[in-house]
């Protein structure tokens, strides 16, 4: 498969905290790519690096063959590479509906148009019947699609997750799982960022592994799993000789 998506030496400091080092990988067109670390690995710095939230210190982001190193968030939305947040940014005094529109304005300039694509993604994610409630309203798990719909409404090519499944039961998980599947199938390559493995391992094509800032791993699931370095980062070195 072709490279959508490639990082290449992404390096980010604030001060004297070296938050990414040297990091890179690639991530194939129609791919689900698991970005997994344990928590102040690394994973949303590089998020916001990627999506043009902060400029890296060095290394550079390519987009469909292009170098979008620095390109701000809005010009990397209409290139079709957009993302989501960890702690979930809606517009709460606007209903559902409004909050995709506002997405859906990126490619349907004409305001008719873009509450038809609306409806069309709030349809997809499972919103449909809750379009007319405002956002503070909503579940945490709605608030979550309802980002995610935002986020589609503006024709991704890629789409960047962050922690979205973060805070949600095991009911909200699977539909989140399923939600991920659909959207591949759908033609979206996805790059999934969580530190829970049991939510990635299954969903992930291949999952790289921050710790420290740098990647310690990049392989698939399976191997990933049984990585040493891998599971001393996330259990500790008393559980490598039980791996």
């Amino acid at each position: 498969m072709t490279a959508l998506l490639e990082i290449e030496g992404l390096t980010k400091h604030f001060g004297g905290v070296l938050a990414n080092d040297n990091v890179s990988f690639g991530v194939a067109e129609g791919e689900i790519l698991g970005l997994l670390g344990p928590n102040g690995a690394g994973k949303t710095t590089l998020f916001n690096c990627i999506t043009g939230f902060l400029p890296p210190d060095r290394g550079r982001v390519r987009f469909a063959g292009v170098d979008v190193t620095g390109r701000s968030a809005s010009r990397l939305a209409r290139d079709g590479l957009v993302r989501t947040f960890q702690i979930v940014r809606v517009f709460p005094d606007l209903s559902a509906l409004e909050n995709v529109v506002i997405g859906a304005l990126l490619r349907h300039g004409r305001v008719s148009a873009a509450r038809r694509r609306a409806l069309e993604v709030l349809e997809d994610v499972g919103l449909a019947a809750r379009s007319n409630v405002r956002a503070r309203d909503l579940t945490t798990a709605e608030r979550k699609r309802l980002e995610v719909a935002r986020a589609l409404a503006t024709d991704p090519r890629a789409l960047l997750l962050d922690e979205a499944m973060s805070g949600l039961n095991p009911r909200e998980v699977a539909e989140a799982v399923a939600l991920v599947r659909r959207l591949r199938e759908g033609g979206v390559t996805i790059v999934l960022v969580e530190h829970v493995l049991e939510v990635v391992m299954p969903l992930a094509d291949r999952v790289v592994v921050l710790q420290e800032g740098r990647a310690i791993a990049d392989a698939t699931p399976a191997a990933v799993s049984r990585d040493p370095a891998v599971i001393e980062a996330y259990l500790g070195p008393q559980f490598i000789e039980r791996a």
